[in-house]
Order: C-alpha cells, then structure tokens, then sequence
C-alpha cells in the first residue's frame, strides 16, 4: 500500500506545492506585519489590540512552520526569502505609520485572503486525495476565519 505522497502524479504535488508555497509566503507577510502593528498600536483600545496581534503573529509563526514541513513532507524545496513571499504574497506589506483603526482593517482584510487562499489549497488537496494537506489548509482557513471575525469585531459599534 503506497502513501498519498508518493502516489501523487507530478503535475497533483506541483499544484499542491504551488498552494502549500502561496499560503506561507502570505503567512510570512502577516506574521511580521502582525507584529510590528503590535509593537506599534497606540490609543484607547492598545491593551486588547497588543494582545490580539500578539496571539496573531504567535500563531502566524507556527503555522509557517507546518506549512513550510508539509512541502518538505511532499519532498519539494519550502522557500524561506522575504524577497520570495513578497513577490509571490497577494498580502502586503503595510506602508509608513497608521493607526489603530486602519490596522484592524489591514489585518482583517488579510485573514480574508489567508483563509481564501487555505480554502482553494484545501480543495486542491481534496480533488488529488491529500488529506493530510486537505485537513491543514481546513484548519488553518477556520483559524484565519476566527481572526477575522474577531478584528470585525473591534470595528463595529
């Protein structure tokens, strides 16, 4: 009985990479954007928006990492430049100081994109047969989402 990764025809890992590679660039990007909003927020709401970009880029930077191992798990080459993810990341960097407001947006709009782009990986993964790939993009889509849910949250009222 063969495994998933070495039954995959060539052109099923590529596409799997591809989506593996694109959701760890963008993670990338949001991990460090993540933190320097933290070190950065200032205002009434700088206790609860310190801690939540905290748990966010604290969660950002473990999750690189599964990412990054599945590709290696898939016996490909995981990139690991800034250069790279900037150029490949429909994420971007943020530009000169905001404020708090504006970067609840900016991250809440990213969490949409992450989990889009996880959600598109998961059905990649489904349509080959990976389930391994297939259940982490789901798990990290439904974090994202929560992400999300939360900035949106702080938005309102």
């Amino acid at each position: 009985m063969s495994n998933v990764v070495t039954a995959l025809e060539p052109n099923a890992k590529q596409e799997l990479v591809e989506g593996l590679t694109q959701a760890v660039a963008e993670t990338a990007i949001e991990t460090l954007k993540a933190q320097n909003y933290h070190w950065n927020v200032e205002g009434m709401g700088f206790g609860p928006l310190h801690d939540l970009f905290q748990k966010m880029y604290e969660d950002h930077f473990v999750a690189q990492d599964d990412l990054a191992e599945r590709i290696k798990a898939l016996d490909a080459h995981a990139e690991g430049r800034y250069a790279d993810f900037l150029r490949r990341s429909a994420v971007e960097e943020c530009e000169g100081k905001i404020d708090a407001k504006a970067m609840i947006k900016n991250l809440q709009e990213d969490q949409e994109t992450l989990s889009a782009t996880l959600t598109a990986l998961a059905a990649v993964a489904d349509k080959h047969g990976d389930v391994v790939t297939n259940d982490l993009a789901i798990e990290r889509a439904q974090i994202h989402d929560k992400f999300a849910w939360m900035l949106r949250s702080h938005l309102r009222g």
